[in-house]
């Protein structure tokens, strides 16, 4: 898949003025109407890999609200493979926006009990997916493997390398992982963490073990903008990405996107970057999800 570049918007908010930074986002979400995001870049290595591996279908996990199950039913239509999404827990109808796409896209969905997916990598689920499916080319949940991160390096060009610093929302890892080999140790990454609990760095930090990538010391996450936790968006949230697209026109999800530039502006008024520091947030994506907040 061919991805052209995504647009840089200025953002004039008030607080950036303030504490005289200069705010931009990267358009990401701009990237394609479906896979969009950091889900086109995720997939987009994965894609190639399963064609020239001559595999036909694509079987991946997720939430009934996920992102990646919505990206991949897209992309295995445009690309001509069979999908198959494995659902976390059980069948509900009507089906939500997000798993009636997937459907209408072609996918294939099979629901597992939360106690079974819990050990969705384990050989013996695999192999029993693998009964009942045949072969199939595995795309982890979240879509992250050494393959998305390959694809998330390539978000940034060489002439968006000049911010002092890269906020963005984190959620398996893939895409910061990505962010961070991209700029290979310069400027400084911040990751706002959609989940509750401080496991994720330690699986950021094991997807460079894992995938032998140098571990560069310019990042670090912020865990204190989940808001209660995946998917947990309170009215406070709720105001600011209505005043984000009322203000700037800039639609913002509340599972990912919205936090983490709350988190990035929360951060300014707190002075947490130098005055005259230039500030680049990462839009990933993952707008598909705002209709389960009525947006």
């Amino acid at each position: 898949m061919k991805i052209g570049s995504t647009p840089i918007h200025s953002i004039q908010h008030p607080v950036a003025k303030e504490k005289s930074v200069s705010l931009f986002v990267k358009r990401e979400d701009l990237n394609h109407e479906h896979i969009s995001g950091n889900k086109l870049r995720k997939l987009k290595y994965n894609l190639s890999y399963a064609k020239d591996h001559h595999f036909d279908t694509l079987l991946t996990f997720g939430g009934a609200f996920s992102n990646h199950i919505y990206a991949t039913a897209a992309a295995g239509k445009a690309n001509g493979f069979r999908t198959i999404g494995v659902i976390r827990g059980d069948e509900h109808l009507p089906l939500n926006p997000t798993l009636q796409f997937a459907k209408d896209n072609g996918m294939e969905l099979h629901y597992m009990d939360r106690s079974s997916y819990r050990l969705k990598n384990s050989g013996t689920v695999l192999n029993e997916l693998n009964s009942l499916f045949g072969d199939f080319y595995l795309i982890p949940e979240g879509g992250t493997n050494e393959l998305a991160i390959q694809g998330c390096v390539e978000i940034l060009n060489e002439e968006e390398l000049n911010f002092d610093y890269y906020g963005l929302s984190v959620g398996t890892g893939g895409t910061i992982a990505g962010i961070i080999q991209g700029l290979n140790g310069k400027q400084n990454v911040i990751g706002f963490s959609a989940l509750k609990g401080n496991f994720l760095e330690a699986e950021i930090n094991n997807l460079f073990r894992q995938f032998n990538l140098p571990n560069h010391q310019n990042w670090h996450l912020n865990d204190d903008y989940h808001f209660g936790g995946y998917a947990k968006a309170p009215p406070e949230l709720m105001q600011f990405i209505a005043a984000m697209e009322k203000d700037h026109q800039l639609p913002l999800d509340p599972v990912y996107t919205g936090k983490a530039l709350f988190g990035l502006l929360d951060m300014i008024t707190k002075d947490a970057f130098p005055k005259g520091s230039k500030l680049l947030f990462i839009h990933t994506g993952g707008l598909q999800g705002r209709s389960g907040f009525g947006l």
